[in-house]
């Protein structure tokens, strides 16, 4: 089976701490990303959200696995009901104080089923729109730093 892992890296004009905030506070998650409950950047902190495609919901299971505060934030995807687990990595690269580059991983697509709505091509067509264009107009709007 082939490993299929897809990548995807935008930088933001915002420091590191201004997007770190952004896809580990709840409150900010839910203006680009998904309404989560509840979120916590803690190792083992389960969460779950639902997606929708076709008419079809798709209820998201994770679990927070690896945290690095300001640098790194990983946790495990899988769907209810259907076989595979992927994970999904953020890490944080300070270009300078007032510019971050995210690097977005999300690997193990292949465990998923062969269901169209799997295929790495639709993962790549989600997170290019949730990193490049979601995160990036939320933090263009929401961001007035000063350099320190």
């Amino acid at each position: 089976m082939k490993q299929e892992t897809y990548v995807i890296e935008r930088s933001f004009n915002a420091g590191i701490k201004t997007v770190w905030q952004a896809i580990t506070e709840k409150e900010q998650m839910k203006q680009w990303y998904f309404d989560l409950q509840e979120f916590k950047p803690e190792v083992g902190f389960q969460f779950s959200f639902e997606g929708h495609k076709d008419g079809i919901t798709y209820l998201h299971l994770c679990q927070v696995t690896e945290v690095i505060p300001g640098k790194k934030l990983t946790y495990s995807w899988k769907y209810h009901g259907y076989e595979g687990l992927s994970y999904v990595t953020f890490e944080l690269f300070e270009e300078t104080q007032t510019r971050t580059r995210l690097k977005l991983t999300h690997a193990g697509l292949e465990t998923f089923p062969n269901n169209p709505d799997f295929a790495r091509e639709c993962f790549a067509e989600g997170w290019t729109s949730i990193i490049g264009t979601f995160l990036k107009n939320y933090l263009e709007k929401n961001t007035i730093e000063q350099p320190a």
